[in-house]
């Protein structure tokens, strides 16, 4: 409702009706006065987050203590008491992922000291070995010649800048004409798997070089840029696959499972905002215990998802509806 005085004709200036009251019976609108002040349009603002909250909080309660609750609720029809579930699923995702963007900055400067890895050793472990233990090392490496720690490091650059590793395999091969010269030769044979993991490796090598720190914070930009659509595009193919797993309900249609598995979703959502949330407090302040929380909160899920399909699949009033 709004703060502004009510106008005393009684035309609807939205559609003409005549109105009876405060409200238009034809198309809704108060009827007040049109012009408004500053001060006016931030009490109207205000008024209506402190409705949308208050729905709000009363639907949170809900959805956090009585699983699968709301989605039976709305299935039953029981709809104008809570808050409307693509509504609120906007509302959470979006600051589960404004959240979720500022605390996780994928940079490669992350990555840049992880360690390459030869023959189940380190390069730190490899640089610390004592004179003997390096040499017996790189014997193995350069076929019973050892090699200095200059050598050895020419080496290792040469492995790191033609050796990308992909599924714990390394392919020595400069370009796909290299390799598929060595095929036709019938030097080298691979399965059509391998060659295509070979085929990647080296456009790897290509575009990255020895920069392993910069692929690694690359694919992980990507994962957290396309976070956002992989769940928005996950969440028809869980409802899908709930109306497969009870296919038997003939009463359960496709939106019910889809109403579901909205609401669990924004479960997930507050729960991994609250997971954030003790990761940070847990950084700032070396607050270790606070990691089995976590833990707890993560068990937490899978308990939710087994009461809220319990309680929503099972229930016989809604089975009769």
């Amino acid at each position: 409702m709004s703060h502004l005085p009510h106008r005393k004709e009684t035309n609807c200036l939205n559609c003409g009706t005549t109105v009876i009251g405060k409200y238009c019976h034809s198309c809704g609108q108060e009827n007040i006065e049109p012009k408004e002040s500053v001060w006016h349009l931030i009490l109207h603002f205000f008024n209506d987050v402190t409705h949308f909250d208050g729905k709000f909080f009363s639907t949170l309660k809900d959805l956090l203590f009585k699983p699968g609750f709301l989605s039976k609720e709305y299935a039953r029809g029981r709809r104008a008491s809570y808050l409307n579930p693509i509504r609120m699923y906007l509302f959470t995702s979006f600051i589960f992922f404004l959240v979720f963007f500022s605390v996780f900055n994928i940079q490669e400067k992350e990555f840049k000291n992880v360690d390459f890895t030869l023959n189940g050793k380190t390069t730190s472990q490899i640089d610390s070995l004592p004179a003997n233990d390096f040499n017996d090392f790189t014997k193995e490496l350069n076929h019973g010649v050892p090699m200095s720690r200059k050598e050895f490091s020419d080496y290792e650059d040469s492995v790191k800048s033609n050796s990308f590793i992909i599924l714990g395999e390394k392919a020595p091969y400069k370009s796909k004409e290299q390799f598929d010269s060595l095929i036709k030769k019938g030097i080298v044979k691979p399965s059509w798997l391998k060659r295509e993991i070979t085929y990647k490796q080296i456009e790897l090598n290509e575009k990255y070089h020895d920069h392993e720190g910069k692929f690694l914070s690359d694919f992980l930009e990507s994962v957290q840029h396309h976070f956002p659509q992989m769940l928005f595009i996950s969440l028809p193919f869980v409802a899908l696959l709930l109306q497969l797993l009870y296919v038997r309900r003939k009463n359960f249609y496709y939106v019910a499972h889809a109403i579901f598995t909205i609401h669990l979703y924004i479960f997930v959502f507050i729960v991994m905002l609250i997971e954030i949330g003790i990761a940070q407090l847990t950084n700032v302040h070396d607050f270790g215990w606070l990691r089995y929380v976590n833990v707890l909160l993560t068990i937490a899920v899978f308990f939710y998802l087994y009461k809220a399909m319990r309680n929503f699949y099972e229930h016989e009033d809604l089975k009769r509806s």
